[in-house]
């Protein structure tokens, strides 16, 4: 049981800002499997922020302030990967040298594009969302699509290969193989989607439709994943979620 706390709490610390206690040991490889808990987390926040900005503001501020909330609560952490991704692979170079791009903390203009463009398309889908749907839908779409996104990092640490040698942010999430137990948390916002009814049906097949898209091109492309590619991985994959929540046929 220890261990199981330490390694949500480790989970924790590692991608949001939410304060999770003192002294948390490190535990890299045992906390990717609550990815999708610490998804659930950000959800459950970012669903009674909703509710308080929804009864200040209309929904278009509405939107833009959850979107804001959502890049706060990660730190950036996972925008800031999007951007060097997009600088790398966008650049058309080898494979060495994009990835040699990706460690530049400057952000081009490619890099610049792709948050812009990601921050507008979640804005878009919560808009749609908010304005579409009813608030009970609302509200659970925004529970479990962070965790549909970070659940996306785990199949992209199973299915790609590390893409840097000895070193990287990522490195430590490579060093063993990721088993069947490992995916069992991402049954928490599938069986919570059911709650929509045959919008769960759209919802997964919107998920892994968009999974195996960003893993093909990611192979294609590198051939491998990086620290800042699972962080892109996380981003787009909450866009392109926020956005199918919004459409018309929900």
């Amino acid at each position: 049981m220890k261990k199981i706390f330490t390694d949500f709490r480790s989970a924790l610390m590692f991608i949001t800002i939410i304060p999770a206690g003192k002294n948390v040991a490190y535990s890299p490889v045992g906390m990717i499997k609550f990815f999708p808990v610490v998804g659930l987390v950000i959800g459950a926040l970012l669903c009674a922020f909703d509710i308080c900005v929804s009864a200040l503001w209309t929904p278009g501020c509405a939107s833009v302030l959850d979107v804001v909330f959502l890049a706060a609560v990660t730190g950036a952490f996972h925008l800031d990967g999007l951007g060097d991704t997009a600088d790398g692979i966008f650049s058309h170079r080898s494979r060495q040298r994009a990835l040699e791009i990706m460690k530049d903390s400057r952000t081009g203009m490619m890099g610049l594009v792709a948050v812009v463009c990601v921050l507008a398309v979640k804005t878009a889908g919560l808009y749609c969302m908010k304005t579409g749907t009813s608030p009970v839908m609302t509200a659970i779409f925004l529970l479990i699509i962070p965790a549909y996104s970070r659940s996306s990092m785990v199949f992209g640490i199973r299915y790609l290969d590390y893409g840097r040698q000895n070193t990287g942010t990522g490195l430590d999430l490579f060093k063993e193989k990721l088993g069947i137990g490992d995916f069992a948390f991402m049954a928490l916002p599938f069986v919570v989607s059911m709650f929509t009814g045959y919008r769960a049906v759209i919802l997964n097949f919107v998920f892994f439709l968009t999974l195996v898209f960003i893993i093909r091109f990611y192979k294609k492309t590198l051939d491998c994943v990086t620290g800042d590619m699972l962080g892109a991985m996380n981003e787009v994959m909450e866009a392109v979620l926020l956005l199918a929540a919004g459409a018309h046929v929900f």
